[in-house]
């Protein structure tokens, strides 16, 4: 590895970047459209039979925590390619560039959506930088160590349900609303943005602290593989087709089924709470493996020169990762929250709910390539890279420009 940060771009983490960004919102939208705890116990909230259930379960295996995987390694990846291996280079701007994406976190949070995971990412970068030195198979070893400590704490704290004596009750557990509760969420989100700022705000504090209790090792444990896997090549298109292969088949062929186990057993138990640390814990492995052979097969697309018009779109989709996530929530909060919205919050079931999201994603593929063509950044990268440096950067593109692939 070279002890200076690159400069260049690889075109293999923009096409991964944007398939990541992409495929979180399919995630996502569940926390737009419905009451908080729908996500993780889909009986909450709206109906859950038919193409409501089987949308649930396509999320479930093919999307749940395997994106936002992706998207953490690729964080852990990009600490690494702009910051270097040098002591102390850059880590001043580095720092600076945390700094504010914590306060464009934090806004996006307690105004817009409480889902939010740019203030985790910026408190955990400003930690995960002090590895960049590492070998890769320490920062292996230590990112595993911390997924699974995560990983045990996660599984624990759904595990104990099962001590608590007698039938559990969903309601009292808080894993589903009353009717009076779920009445006055619903009504507050269809009624406009400000009426339902003080729920989101609750949300979203406690949302960031359970989640850096609970997922934060998981977090920088993801970002420490990402770091590995950019040192040894395997985010940069470096190994060969033949290796790829055999690691899109290992991590699909292992982590699908053991997803989709996990999916069924939930589903045929009723979400049972006791048991639901079976298909939790089960996706919490399996979202690893998946992530790794996802990233397998578009490192392939990425090797074979006559896909390069399929990955171009996803490329610069993930040039304006940053934009395209933020603009995802003004659409989703345009839709589901009410005046100045639409106020659907409560009313789009699951399957129309995967509708919208391809709706986003297409204009999302159409509209990145388009804008790129005439300015270098998206518009948050530019405000976001302006803000670190203190000063306005560039922004259209020269006439003779050419535009990065």
């Amino acid at each position: 590895m070279t002890a200076h940060p690159r400069l260049d771009r690889f075109e293999s983490l923009d096409v991964l970047r944007g398939l990541a960004v992409l495929g979180i919102l399919m995630v996502n939208v569940q926390a737009f459209a419905m009451y908080n705890t729908a996500y993780q116990y889909p009986l909450a909230h709206m109906d859950f039979t038919g193409a409501n259930q089987a949308a649930w379960l396509i999320t479930h295996v093919f999307f749940e925590m395997k994106f936002i995987t992706l998207f953490s390694a690729l964080f852990g990846a990009g600490i690494v390619l702009m910051v270097g291996e040098e002591p102390g280079a850059s880590l001043k701007i580095h720092y600076r560039r945390m700094l504010w994406l914590l306060a464009i976190g934090l806004i996006h949070a307690y105004v817009f959506w409480y889902g939010d995971i740019l203030t985790s990412y910026a408190l955990i970068g400003m930690l995960a930088v002090l590895a960049r030195r590492m070998k890769p198979l320490g920062l292996t070893i230590f990112g595993f160590a911390l997924i699974a400590l995560s990983g045990l704490m996660t599984v624990g704290a759904f595990a104990a349900f099962g001590l608590i004596p007698g039938e559990l009750d969903a309601t009292q557990l808080g894993m589903a609303p009353t009717p009076e509760q779920l009445g006055e969420v619903v009504g507050a989100y269809q009624a406009g943005f400000l009426d339902r700022m003080g729920y989101n705000a609750l949300y979203a504090g406690l949302g960031q602290i359970f989640g850096l209790v609970m997922f934060g090792g998981r977090l920088i444990g993801v970002m420490f593989i990402g770091m590995a896997l950019y040192k040894w090549g395997f985010l940069t298109a470096r190994w060969g087709i033949g290796a790829y292969t055999v690691a899109a088949f290992a991590g699909l062929g292992f982590g699908l089924p053991l997803a989709w186990w996990g999916g069924e057993y939930a589903i045929a138990s009723e979400f049972a709470l006791g048991e639901m640390w079976k298909h939790m814990g089960g996706n919490y492995v399996a979202s690893l493996l998946v992530a790794f052979g996802y990233a397998a097969v578009m490192m392939l697309v990425c090797k074979i020169a006559a896909l390069q018009m399929v990955r171009a779109p996803f490329a610069a989709v993930g040039r304006m990762a940053f934009t395209n996530y933020l603009t995802q929530t003004l659409v989703m909060t345009f839709i589901f929250v009410g005046t100045p919205g639409l106020g659907l919050f409560g009313e789009i079931e699951r399957a129309e709910q995967v509708q919208i999201v391809m709706l986003v994603w297409l204009a999302q593929l159409i509209i990145s390539p388009v804008w790129l063509h005439f300015f270098r950044f998206g518009p948050m990268e530019w405000v976001w890279r302006s803000l670190t440096y203190g000063k306005l950067q560039p922004f259209r593109r020269g006439k003779d420009e050419a535009v990065p692939v």
